[in-house]
């Protein structure tokens, strides 16, 4: 009601028909309702000369006429029956002009003075008369108040919206009248398009409809409704009556659990939960079924996980197909998010559902149904949240899983393959399972599943097991793709799919960048099947831009270097030997590593870029050659006795002709000032990788000192003399000695490095501390320091 205006225009009821003053009630001043009379004859309302009389009685007073101020011997009263029949005879015939009125007002054409006016009569009949509303119902006002709805003017629709519910108040025919047509559409409508007091006013004729649980379903059929109720609910809108209207409006509509299914699409989940925990059998069956076909977010997840876990954990456990059929299906629902699976987990979820998913007797799941208690098994060891997984390898339970794999179709596979995906994730069971498998020999049979095409999940879940696997089965995997050429094809047919980088593909990438690098026959066929001309086709494109995944990017990138650099541990063996190197020459591999070692942050790739770059610049020297001169002419003495011709452009350490294209020498390409950079990297594993680098261009047979003094202007020498000082790890001061001594034989160098007692002082700590051939290098190394005499070696000869 908008308390700026009354509906009262004066003291007396004003209508068509002449008030008689004995209607009148002296102390109200208005038309009496039950009037009684004193012994003096007077008559009152019967409200008001109580009060009089509780008023004499406070004061301590003998009861008193108000108006003459006798005093009364007693204060009862009479009814006047007389009197009030007349009055009410009268308020009928003043009640029904007044309608007359309004029906004759009640018109959009009319002034909006007098359409406002006959409002405010109806209103104030139904208030004073509820037994009119008979008479106002076969006036056909309804109708013409709810046309009245369609005014251009707010203030007429706000008046028109409180009329309708002072009139429908408690008369389910009036709201029954009321709900025919589009009238429930247009309240619904006035929820978001009406300013906050039309508003508030069509929400509250809508809660006073809602009392009728006839005309729940109604509005909950009406579109928008019940998301614009649940939205008001949820808003933080200043009106507080509207919020606690929309509230109370959508408690009366729960009665039908139609609307309560509707409810819970829109996010008011509260009726819904709140019929599986109470709801009669039928009602929990139908309210859980529903439950597990609802699109939730993750906070509503945990929400449901903590109000009706327990219960569906219970039903669950029943008896009852269906209702297990419906648990297990709301479960499903709720268990892909950490939050809510964190709560299953303590609620117990996890024995019932390893006995559904391995039980085999009476009442035992049926294969679909396995098949959900399976993805909820998956979704719970894959959220990351480490709980104790101990009792999902315990008792065998690896080895079934691996029996169902092998014995199930696609659906479920896929499922019991994540299982096994959450569980390689984990430390403390991988080993189980990695064990499990190999005892079982089922590597075989997972492997297979990288060539299904028609199934794509089951493809990626194989593919990722076996990537979580590849670390501690590089040999079994090794030897299992050695076996059949379709599924090493497949993988790096996965790898090559022209589309954003994909978890598959970094999985695949990552699964055969495991694989034992120097496992040659793998190699000759990742030769055979063309893989390493897709995977260095895939790089170039990551590096240009040209493809992209910002997700998997890295791991893929990573995967696919891993890959790329087992060409190079090729050159080893003759067989391979000019298939790698042809490859490498084609693609100008060396040239890729060199830009890969700058990959400032991504340390693996610089790390295998540097180890690639060692193996292709130890291959250097096979490579480079001295050009072909022509034979001398020998027409005269004099030719024949002249000197040969001078050659120039050869290298400074190979001294033959070198490229970084054809020979790989890093000198040509530019690598070692690349390289020296790595060596104040903090991963040791970088720092190591680069020292065999460089290390490479010092190899017995080169021309060290020339490759020293390349190494000492790219300002090496300080870099490799600091890693040997740090002391960081046992195998960085390996490689630092090895490098050092090398360096040392410089007798310049050596003399400035024997001044400086850190160096020496490492040096005799490799010397006395190190393995022995450590310590044999250290020692010619102080040798060139003076540090030890060089009239006698230390170590005896080895034979």
């Amino acid at each position: 009601m908008d308390g700026s205006e009354s509906d009262d225009s004066s003291h007396f009821e004003r209508g068509v028909d002449h008030i008689y003053e004995a209607f009148i009630c002296p102390l109200t001043k208005e038309v009496m309702h039950d009037p009684v009379t004193l012994e003096n004859g007077r008559t009152f309302e019967r409200e008001a000369i109580e009060k009089w009389f509780k008023k004499c009685q406070d004061s301590n007073k003998s009861p008193s006429c108000p108006i003459t101020s006798q005093e009364l011997s007693s204060a009862d009263v009479s009814p006047s029956i007389a009197l009030r029949n007349t009055i009410e005879e009268w308020r009928w015939r003043n009640d029904a002009a007044k309608l007359d009125v309004a029906r004759q007002a009640l018109f959009l054409g009319n002034d909006e003075s007098d359409v406002l006016q006959a409002l405010m009569n109806v209103r104030q009949i139904c208030r004073s008369i509820r037994s009119n509303r008979q008479g106002v119902r076969n006036s056909q006002l309804v109708r013409m108040i709810i046309d009245v709805l369609k005014s251009n003017s707010h203030k007429v629709r706000y008046k028109a919206l409180q009329t309708l519910q002072v009139v429908v108040e408690g008369d389910e025919e009036s709201k029954a009248l009321l709900a025919e047509g589009d009238t429930v559409r247009t309240l619904v409508k006035f929820l978001s398009h009406e300013p906050s007091k039309g508003k508030e006013a069509a929400v509250s004729l809508l809660f006073e409809l809602s009392k009728s649980e006839a005309l729940c379903e109604k509005i909950g059929s009406v579109n928008g409704a019940l998301i614009l109720l649940v939205g008001l609910t949820s808003s933080n809108s200043v009106n507080v009556s509207i919020v606690d209207k929309a509230d109370r409006t959508l408690e009366n509509m729960e009665r039908s659990e139609e609307v309560v299914r509707q409810m819970a699409s829109y996010g008011r989940l509260q009726p819904l939960l709140g019929k599986i925990l109470k709801g009669s059998p039928e009602t929990k069956l139908s309210m859980t079924t529903f439950l597990g076909e609802l699109s939730l977010n993750n906070d509503t997840k945990v929400y449901v996980a903590q109000t009706v876990g327990s219960s569906l954990v219970d039903l669950m456990r029943s008896g009852d197909m269906p209702q297990r059929e419906a648990a297990l299906r709301a479960l499903n629902n709720i268990s892909s998010y950490e939050g809510s699976a964190k709560l299953l987990i303590s609620i117990g979820i996890l024995p019932p559902l390893i006995k559904d998913l391995f039980y085999v007797g009476p009442n035992n799941l049926p294969i679909r149904l396995k098949e959900v208690s399976a993805t909820i098994l998956a979704n719970i060891v894959n959220i990351g949240y480490d709980f104790d997984k101990a009792t999902l390898v315990s008792d065998n339970r690896v080895e079934n899983l691996l029996y169902l794999i092998s014995n199930t179709g696609p659906s479920i596979q896929c499922k019991l393959l994540e299982v096994l995906v959450g569980l390689t994730t984990c430390q403390k069971t991988v080993i189980h399972v990695v064990s499990a498998i190999k005892t079982s020999g089922a590597i075989i049979s997972l492997v297979q599943f990288v060539e299904v095409k028609e199934n794509e999940d089951l493809r990626l879940a194989s593919v990722k097991l076996l990537h979580n696997l590849s670390p501690f089965m590089s040999e079994e995997l090794a030897d299992a793709l050695r076996g059949t050429a379709g599924q090493l094809d497949s993988l790096v047919a996965i790898i090559s799919e022209k589309i954003p980088i994909s978890e598959e593909q970094a999985a695949a990438a990552g699964l055969l960048a495991e694989l034992p690098e120097r496992d040659l026959a793998l190699t000759r066929e990742m030769l055979t099947v063309g893989a390493f001309e897709k995977i260095i086709s895939k790089v170039v494109g990551i590096r240009q831009g040209e493809i992209k995944g910002m997700r998997f990017e890295r791991n893929f990138l990573e995967g696919l270097v891993r890959i790329l650099s087992r060409i190079t541990f090729a050159f080893s063996n003759e067989t391979l030997q000019t298939r790698a190197i042809t490859f490498c020459r084609e693609y100008n591999v060396a040239s890729l590593f060199i830009h890969l070692i700058q990959s400032n942050g991504q340390d693996t790739i610089q790390m295998v870029s540097a180890m690639a770059l060692e193996n292709l610049s130890l291959e250097s020297i096979n490579l480079s050659h001295m050009p072909d001169l022509p034979p001398p002419s020998c027409g005269s003495i004099f030719s024949c006795m002249s000197k040969p011709p001078v050659i120039t452009g050869l290298c400074k350490i190979h001294h033959g002709v070198c490229s970084l294209r054809e020979t790989f020498c890093l000198v040509e390409g530019g690598a070692v000032e690349k390289l020296v950079a790595l060596l104040d990297h903090e991963n040791d594993k970088v720092v190591e990788a680069s020292l065999a680098a460089l290390s490479s261009l010092l190899e017995d047979g080169l021309d060290v000192e020339k490759g020293v003094k390349i190494l000492d202007e790219a300002d090496g020498i300080r870099h490799v003399l600091n890693v040997l000082t740090e002391n960081r790890t046992e195998k960085l001061t390996r490689r630092a000695v090895w490098l050092v001594e090398r360096i040392l034989r410089i007798e310049d160098i050596a003399r400035e490095v024997a001044e400086q007692p850190n160096v020496s002082a490492s040096l005799v700590d490799a010397f006395q501390n190190g393995d022995f051939r450590t310590r044999q290098i250290a020692e010619n190394a102080l040798k060139h320091i003076d540090k030890i005499p060089n009239f006698s070696g230390i170590f005896p000869t080895m034979a």
